[in-house]
Parts: structure tokens; sequence; C-alpha cells
């Protein structure tokens, strides 16, 4: 039996393209090679240059970087419809971050020179390009913000709805250490807190990970504000 066609289009719900007009979605599509990895492969690592910018169709992505001093520190876990690199795509230099498959994955990878080549040809889709860019920007400040200025809680309490969002079950298979390095605190704190949310009857905590039970429990306590 013949195998069915690739499909060698970009996830459709890519929130970077999410205010693309439909020109440059296809202009963007046109320009994508595949890329597979098998489950540990680094796709690049810190400081390594970079010109391209990669879509995830099928797998699983871990975006992790090190602190002053030496710690690792994982920023994000990636699945299919999720896109980053965005950065090399406008400005090709060192990587900011190591990405390393954690299951077996293909990717869609767009290349610099490619993008830039179409819009020396299509110039008026250059402003769709800027206006990605500034969108991307203002969700990284934030993202900083949440970093830098939200009690660990709060941001564990984002993390686990940010990564269980397409888990309809709310299971995260992830252990407390790694989620210590998703927000940059001590593995011992993570725990106490996980702790205490158990008791409460928020999350079920089990040895290949954890299940939320209260999602909208979790969510208040994501926003320390509104408390």
């Amino acid at each position: 039996m013949d195998s069915p066609p690739m499909d060698n289009t970009l996830p459709p719900d890519l929130s970077f393209l999410s205010g693309a007009s439909e020109r440059l979605r296809l202009m963007l599509e046109s320009q994508a090679t595949d890329v597979h990895l098998a489950a540990g492969d680094v796709l690049f690592e810190l400081g390594d240059e970079g010109d391209a910018l990669y879509a995830i169709v099928s797998g699983a992505l871990e975006i992790s970087t090190l602190s002053a001093s030496g710690r690792k520190l994982s920023l994000d876990l990636m699945r299919a419809g999720a896109m980053f690199g965005e950065i090399a795509l406008f400005d090709p230099g060192e990587r900011t971050a190591t990405a390393t498959a954690v299951e077996p994955s293909h990717l869609r990878r767009l290349r610099n020179r490619d993008v830039l080549a179409q819009l020396a040809q299509h110039p008026e889709l250059a402003g769709d390009m800027l206006r990605l860019a500034g969108q991307r920007m203002r969700w990284m400040t934030a993202q900083l913000n949440e970093q830098v200025f939200l009690p660990m809680p709060a941001r564990l309490a984002r993390k686990l709805l940010y990564l269980t969002r397409a888990d309809g079950r709310g299971q995260l298979s992830l252990s407390q250490s790694e989620l210590a390095e998703f927000v940059g605190a001590t593995r011992e704190a993570v725990s106490k807190t996980l702790s205490n949310w158990r008791k409460a009857g928020l999350i079920e905590i089990s040895r290949g990970g954890l299940t939320i039970l209260d999602r909208g429990g979790l969510t208040v306590l994501a926003d320390p504000d509104g408390i």
C-alpha cells in the first residue's frame, strides 16, 4: 500500500502567523523545507549561528538556556503548531537558546535568505513581516516581565496551565526537577508548592508527573493581582 502524501504546509494555528495576510502565509509555506529529528537530537545550541525559523508539524521540542551560574533553565516545551526562531528570520546571529527534540519530531524550516529573496520580489509583504516582528517582541517582553516580577507559585501555575492547554485530560509528564527548570526555581520550592496544591485538591501527583484536577483554581493562582 502506498504511503499517504506528506503534508508540507505549515500548521494552521501558529500564533506568530495568526495576524499574517493570506499572501504572506502562502509565500512562507512555499519556501519551507522539512527537518526530521529523533528523540534527543539537538536542533541547535545556545550560541550557534542561526538563520532560520522553525514550525513544528509533529513531535515536541524543549527550548532551554543557561543561567549566569551555568544552571539549565527550560523556557518552553513546544508541540505541533508552535513556531520558534523568529529572531533569526529577521536578524541572523547567535541563538539565544538550545532546542532539543524530546520525541521524534517533524519540523518545517524557513531560512532568512529565502524569505528576503521573496520579499525583494514582493515588497508589499514587508509591512506584514515588520508587524509580525513587533508582535513577537511584545510577547517576549511580557514573558520576561513574568519571569522577573511574578512570584514563583504564580509562574508555576501559569506554566502548568500553558503546558497542558492542548491536553483535555490535564496531564503533564514532567518531573518536579524539570518543572523547576521551567520556572527558574529550586526543586525543593516547586515540590513544596505542588504538595500544597495537592492537599488543596488542585492537582494529583504521580511518579510520572501530575494531573490538573481544578483548572479554575490554578487560573486564580496564576493571577496574583486578582486574588
